[in-house]
């Protein structure tokens, strides 16, 4: 599956048991970051759309380089 069609996946069409449960996932502590990132996308298979148990999860990517925590402070100082 190329990146395009992992970002096309619809969560609202999708069979549920195509996606790859997260929880499921197991990583080698004892690899190197780099080869756990990797064995990470191996397992996961779509960075885009998997489930957390009987929940699918349809994710996006900012393009600008804010991360996650950085977006979540901007929320939290927002309020």
């Amino acid at each position: 599956m190329t990146v395009e069609e992992m970002k096309a996946v619809d969560v609202r069409t999708v069979d549920p048991d195509s996606l790859v449960d997260i929880t499921q996932i197991t990583i080698d502590k004892s690899l190197s970051e780099k080869e756990r990132k990797l064995e990470y996308i191996r397992q996961i298979k779509n960075l885009y759309c998997f489930r957390v148990g009987n929940i699918v999860v349809k994710c996006s990517y900012s393009e600008d380089g804010v991360t996650l925590n950085e977006r979540f402070e901007q929320l939290v100082m927002s309020v």
